[in-house]
């Protein structure tokens, strides 16, 4: 396979770039920023939190590391990692939290232990009763210390069993991470408004929630997580009695350079959180921004998609838009875009999906001209892992970029 002219396959970077494979003397490396704190998984299973401007190279998907480009998320829980807190866990019935009783999933001796008061009663730790919204997301951190049955209060009742890893019910809304060394992050999203309670329950082994207890029984917590949004977000650390907000992710080319007339635009990315309909999760352009070629999140009705979009700027005019039922969100993809003078071929992991020719002429931002890149610079814009960003300037066989899209 030949060579390409730009690859971005993240492995290097420091506070403010992130860079490129090729070209070897950094012309193509990227800029990036991040003006907040955010976390990731290291290559060992832990989450750490890194500073401002650091890219995140996260593991958590095993071997293969991707880039994190995350739209704005704040936590409101107010004490994330401190269960002790009464000023936010304000409704606490029969048991009691101690913090800093078993390693966290961040490595440190943090973790909070909740443990049963002897007696028939309710186990409960949990907010006190407010209104929570719909479209919110709350999350957890939990792991069996020497009791299996939970439930999980995220406005709902989840029940939850720490050995088995199961729901006791099938819930539309409910999910959970397993972070390995016992630790599972649950979450739950709201799908109306309703007066309700975040936290957790100890029950017995048919989730009673008033139980007789023997005042042995007792798991683990940390690292709650409270946010707008229908999905659940990277850990945001917010333990200082105040929300912590993390703000997006913005990588950008700030190099310009020009293409030949035959040119393909390889990305092998995971879009996998949907903010609004016609966010850029990728933007072309050409130097005097006279047009564009955009990958948005879209959506019709409750199926979701990546588009391509290409448009004459001058005139306003939408060249394609292609990605219905091709390019899903929420799962990995790799996309191949190849422009040959007026003709585009578009492959779907390892399938030409489309063949085409332009009404417009030369798509000039794609070839014959200097251009741009950026992958979304907006506090919207859709939540992307990045693995792989390669742009070819020379012909590319159909057999070379099925083999370049196949997962």
């Amino acid at each position: 396979m030949t060579n390409p002219k730009l690859a971005l396959i993240p492995s290097g970077y420091k506070g403010g770039a992130v860079y490129s494979i090729l070209p070897s003397d950094g012309g193509g490396d990227f800029t990036f920023d991040r003006a907040s704190e955010g976390t990731r998984v290291r290559k060992d299973g832990l989450i750490e939190e890194v500073s401002n401007d650091v890219p995140r190279l996260d593991w958590s998907d095993g071997n293969c590391p991707s880039l994190l480009l995350e739209a704005e998320r704040t936590n409101d829980t107010t004490y994330s990692e401190d269960y002790t807190q009464t000023s936010y866990w304000g409704n606490v019935i029969d048991v009691v939290a101690t913090k800093d009783e078993a390693v966290a999933p961040d490595g440190n001796f943090t973790a909070n232990k909740i443990q049963a008061n002897s007696g028939t009663n309710f186990k409960i730790l949990r907010t006190n009763a407010f209104t929570i919204p719909s479209g919110v997301t709350m999350s957890m951190f939990v792991k069996k210390g020497n009791h299996d049955y939970i439930i999980f209060k995220a406005q709902g009742d989840y029940e939850f069993n720490l050995s088995t890893l199961q729901f006791n019910q099938s819930y539309s809304n409910v999910g959970y991470e397993d972070y390995g060394n016992g630790w599972i992050r649950l979450y739950a999203t709201t799908s109306s408004s309703v007066l309700s309670y975040f936290g957790i329950y100890l029950t017995d082994s048919s989730f009673n929630q008033s139980w007789a207890a023997t005042g042995d029984e007792f798991v683990y917590v940390w690292g709650a997580q409270y946010e707008v949004g229908d999905y659940v977000s990277t850990y945001i650390k917010s333990n200082s009695g105040g929300t912590t907000t993390r703000l997006f992710d913005d990588l950008e080319s700030d190099t310009s350079y020009s293409t030949g007339n035959d040119v393909t635009w390889f990305l092998d990315f995971d879009t996998y959180t949907f903010e609004n309909s016609f966010r850029a999760a990728m933007v072309v352009r050409n130097s005097g921004f006279t047009q564009t070629m955009d990958w948005i999140s879209y959506n019709s009705g409750s199926d979701y998609y990546i588009r391509i979009r290409a448009t004459n700027q001058s005139a306003l005019q939408t060249i394609i838009a292609f990605g219905e039922d091709a390019i899903q969100m929420f799962t990995r993809n790799k996309v191949a875009v190849r422009l040959y003078g007026s003709n585009f071929e578009i492959y779907v992991n390892g399938t030409r999906e489309y063949i085409g020719t332009s009404d417009d002429g030369d798509w000039t931002v794609l070839n014959n001209s200097a251009i741009l890149n950026d992958f979304g610079t907006t506090s919207e814009r859709p939540s992307t892992k990045l693995y792989d960003f390669r742009v070819y300037d020379q012909t590319m066989t159909q057999s070379e970029l099925e083999e370049l899209t196949t997962l």
